[in-house]
């Protein structure tokens, strides 16, 4: 149960990894004029979705690891809620629970996702920066090209 949702925790970070890079590169193959606002509203929206998706999936995984792991949700004190808990993953058990106290899901997704914008800007900066960096390799190579034709001439 613990490797399904750590592979489904992975699936989704990959997903905010990978998605701006797929929404610019997508972006560069059409003639848009306003290629940055259109970036900016299409990667902050997927990436904001990815987002609360992955904070979700975090609070319920770690509530279906608890029940696999026996902890009794509705107990009244520790005896009653680590009953069914083995010695073994009473530590674990321990830690996921701690995990689900504080803030809830939400507030946490809304903050991961302050820290997480700027990726955002850089991805772009870095593809604009790059296709320059080639626009102006090939205006160099064309006009040299076209300067040794001209005195070969």
């Amino acid at each position: 149960m613990e490797t399904l949702t750590t592979i489904i925790s992975f699936v989704l970070l990959a997903g905010l990894i990978i998605s701006p890079i797929l929404i610019i590169v997508g972006l560069s193959k059409q003639n848009i004029k306003y290629k940055f606002i259109v970036f900016l509203i299409l990667a902050i929206t997927i990436t904001s979705f990815i987002t609360l998706i992955f904070g979700w999936w975090t609070n319920t995984s770690n509530q279906i690891l608890l029940s696999s792991y026996g902890y009794d949700f509705e107990a009244t004190n520790d005896a009653e809620r680590f009953a069914n808990v083995a010695a073994e993953n009473m530590d674990r058990v321990k830690r996921l629970e701690i995990s689900r106290m504080g803030i809830g899901w939400p507030l946490k997704s809304f903050m991961t996702y302050v820290i997480y914008l700027p990726y955002i800007m850089i991805i772009y900066s870095i593809t604009y920066l790059i296709e320059k960096y080639k626009k102006d390799y090939t205006l160099n190579k064309v006009q040299k090209r076209a300067a040794v034709n001209f005195k070969q001439k």
